[in-house]
């Protein structure tokens, strides 16, 4: 027997390593879940055992259970590349560890070389699995719908191409352009002509850690329109960048709420007001501690025609507001001369939070003309005397959209403040959380509402903008939603106009009478995956997948729409970040194509019982003044009888990688006359994610976590970053391939848009990072061009 220290060293690594996979494979095995931990464990006890004591065999043995982790995996991965890492990377560096401490137990002469080539067929081996595994994309599965001019109708009166007047590109929100300069054919020499930084950081360092623009710029005439994370309203030059006018709200730090995000601003041009008379067209724009204010679009002074100061505070009538528990966000919606404006309220809280009342306020002279409480349908001002608007009711955070024609802003709502415990609600409540809400805006009074989640305690609000199309001749609403599901309704009344099902879903939780025994779907249309399964739990290693894999066992998982419970962990998947997040859809409205990226991770949730969480401290923030930092967080839910825990993507506290296998996010196209995928990609590459957060700058395509919207020009590109690789990408609408790309300074967290000046053709985004993401933080704008004369 041969003794060697380097055998004894790697006979205690693969012990430690076989006693780890011993006790957890046994705990899984237990719980029903799969037998290769165990008889990992015991293998690698056998060959640790065996090197120790000097023999050879016990490299043989590992070699063995490298093949059979090898076939296992194989089966388990379904063909996907990543799914394989675990099965694949760590054990390889072992067996190199192994086959260089092999020789050193055997007198043999050609031991080294012997070693030498498995280390070779080894790498080869693990290499070609990876190049033989495909990427998890879905190639074309129809050749493109022929361009068909004139392409939808656009009720706005507004029109894209040398301008960018909305949010969304026009009322419409398709976010589509008809300029054709930049095309698949020249997109690759694409070059950054203009960068801008805006500034306009949070001062202290805790509201530092909420940093998250979101900001999609606005492109009127000759100036663009950007706001920074605490509302600085900044007009650029459009073709230089050069800043023009600033004004500064000087928005206080304790008013940011879970982000410092000014996701837009809204233009807007009073009608029969002489052109060159002041604030004749004007720059909107909801702040973080809800005001609405108005400035001169050319000169950014204030619009003193506009509630005689050029602002409104939209806080009067709710009450008592804490600092951070009510902000607008989003952009404004304009419609028929109305400012539709929406709060943000800070969810999670409190039951006693702010009203989500919905208030329009006319928009040249900035007075309130109607509001709409949905407890109080009544009034239709502010509250009488000694009231104020209900408390605690559905909000809607996110951006609205507008029918100029029929008069009607289409709300997406979000949940009751206390969003997973349904108990205690009212039918008002009941009714109109997690709906999209057609409200006259005449009147201000719901024409018609259509619910996609009943009884929501999931967070399952709508979270997208829904986008205005024509589907087979009839003004439709195209509404995604967090659960990935896609809605085609009819405008007008709100009547389904592609087909809606119902499936039979979990009950029991800790409100079982609550929970309705079905709930909607798509038919249509859905960019949801089929529900987790054991096998789709992932790792750097066999440890922590089957850490992952003992967590999804003991938690309680029985599909979609499982409720939570307090004894136990449950597993939400998707998770409240998508399918469709606030970034909403781009929409080729000549094509006929729907490009949609989305996010595909789950949430592993419990509700906390109070006097837990009352022993732990956890408070709302106007009783603890500390801020809410991370994705593993409690939130209070004051006045229900849980609070509740959200690990926000599933992620192991040690090593920051997500439990369930790639991809987590990609991006799609869809046929709207069908409802049929064209193509479907991972969205985003793996160069800035690794576990510890160590970024492993790998180009490949993983599909990540992505937060914000995608642009579709008439030459057949899609412009996008979104992802957390820090990239903005260009992609062939006919085959959803990468044509060009370039790295941004910060997190591209955010819509870009496109409009053209003097002729020239311009790519502008705003990159500022975004801490949900993790992405890092920035205040630039971006502006890209052609080279001049380039075609």
């Amino acid at each position: 027997m041969r003794r060697s220290w380097s055998a004894i060293i790697l006979a205690v690594i693969l012990g430690l390593i076989g006693i780890i996979l011993t006790i957890g494979g046994a705990w899984l095995l237990s719980l029903g879940g799969s037998a290769y931990y165990a008889i990992a464990g015991i293998a690698l006890l056998a060959s640790a055992w065996l090197l120790f004591r000097g023999r050879i065999l016990g490299g043989w043995v590992y070699i063995g259970l490298f093949v059979l982790t090898a076939i296992w995996g194989f089966g388990e991965s379904r063909g996907e590349a990543w799914a394989m890492v675990p099965w694949l990377v760590a054990p390889l560096a072992l067996l190199i560890f192994v086959l260089l401490v092999m020789p050193t137990l055997t007198p043999a002469p050609n031991r080294w070389k012997l070693a030498g080539g498995g280390i070779a067929l080894s790498v080869i081996f693990v290499a070609a699995s990876f190049a033989l595994l495909h990427d998890t994309s879905v190639a074309a599965a129809a050749p493109l719908p022929a361009q068909q001019a004139p392409g939808m109708s656009d009720p706005s009166g507004l029109s894209t191409g040398a301008d960018w007047p909305s949010y969304a590109g026009t009322g419409a929100a398709q976010r589509f352009t008809p300029l054709t300069a930049i095309n698949p054919g020249n997109v690759g020499k694409l070059e950054r002509v203009w960068e801008v930084h805006t500034g306009g950081m949070p001062a202290a360092a805790d509201y530092q850690k909420l940093y998250g623009t979101e900001n999609t710029p606005l492109k009127v005439g000759n100036l663009l329109y950007t706001c920074t994370a605490k509302n600085v309203i900044i007009a650029l030059d459009a073709a230089t960048g050069k800043p023009v006018w600033r004004v500064d709200p000087h928005v206080p730090d304790a008013w940011i709420p879970y982000t410092t995000a000014c996701r837009g601003v809204v233009w807007y041009k009073v009608p029969g007001a002489a052109a060159n008379s002041p604030c004749a067209s004007r720059i909107i724009e909801g702040t973080l501690d809800s005001r609405l204010r108005a400035v001169d679009a050319i000169t950014g002074k204030a619009c003193t025609d506009f509630n005689g100061t050029g602002q409104q505070d939209t806080k009067i009538g709710m009450g008592w507001v804490s600092p951070g528990s009510a902000s607008i966000n989003s952009a404004p919606t304009i419609v028929k001369g109305i400012v539709v404006v929406p709060h943000q309220i800070l969810d999670g809280q409190c039951r006693c939070a702010p009203s989500g009342v919905i208030q329009g306020f006319d928009a040249r002279s900035g007075k309130l003309a109607w509001a709409w409480d949905m407890m109080h349908p009544d009034w239709t001002g502010y509250p009488p005397k000694g009231q104020t608007w209900a408390r605690g009711t559905p909000n809607s955070w996110t951006s609205s959209t507008g029918d100029e024609q029929l008069g009607l802003v289409y709300l997406p709502m979000g949940n009751a403040a206390d969003d997973y415990i349904s108990t205690g609600r009212t039918p008002q409540e009941n009714q109109f959380a997690s709906s999209i809400v057609a409200i006259d805006v005449t009147t201000g009074k719901p024409r018609w509402t259509f619910q996609a989640v009943k009884k929501d305690v999931w967070d399952y609000d709508f979270g997208s903008q829904p986008t205005l199309i024509d589907y087979k001749g009839t003004a439709a609403l195209l509404v995604p939603s967090k659960q990935g599901d896609l809605y085609v309704l009819d405008r007008a009344t709100g009547r389904p106009l592609t087909p809606i099902g119902s499936i039979s879903v979990p009950q029991g939780g800790v409100e079982p009478s609550e929970r309705a025994p079905q709930q909607p779907v798509s038919l249509w249309h859905t960019l949801r995956r089929a529900a987790l399964s054991e096998s789709d739990m992932w790792g750097m290693s066999p440890i922590d997948q089957m850490i992952c894999r003992i967590q999804y066992r003991l938690a309680d998982y029985r599909g979609f729409f499982t409720p939570p419970r307090a004894d136990k962990f449950t597993v939400e998947y998707p998770g409240y970040n998508g399918g469709s997040d606030w970034g909403g859809v781009s929409v080729d409205p000549v094509r006929g194509i729907i490009v949609a990226n989305y996010n595909d991770t789950p949430n592993y949730v419990r509700l906390v019982p109070r006097k837990e969480a009352d022993k732990q401290g956890i408070k709302p923030r106007f009783a603890s003044q500390q801020l809410s930092l991370n994705s593993h967080s409690i939130d209070p839910q004051w006045g229900v009888p849980y609070a509740i825990k959200v690990n926000a993507g599933w992620r192991m506290p040690f090593t920051k990688l997500m439990c369930k296998r790639p991809p987590y996010g990609g991006i799609r196209a869809i046929d709207v006359a069908s409802g049929k995928t064209l193509w479907d990609r991972p969205l985003g590459t793996a160069r800035r994610n690794g576990p510890f957060n160590i970024p492993t700058l790998l180009p490949y395509a993983i599909g990540t976590p992505n937060n914000g919207g995608a642009v579709t020009t008439a030459s057949g590109l899609v412009f996008i970053a979104a992802a957390t690789d820090d990239l903005i990408r260009a992609i062939d609408l006919r085959n959803g391939k990468t044509v060009w790309s370039a790295r941004l300074p910060a997190g591209g967290q955010a819509t870009p848009i496109v409009y053209e000046q003097n002729g020239r053709e311009y790519l502008v985004i705003f990159a500022g990072g975004h801490h949900f993401m993790e992405t890092p933080v920035g205040d630039s704008v971006i502006a890209y061009a052609l080279p001049t004369g380039a075609t």
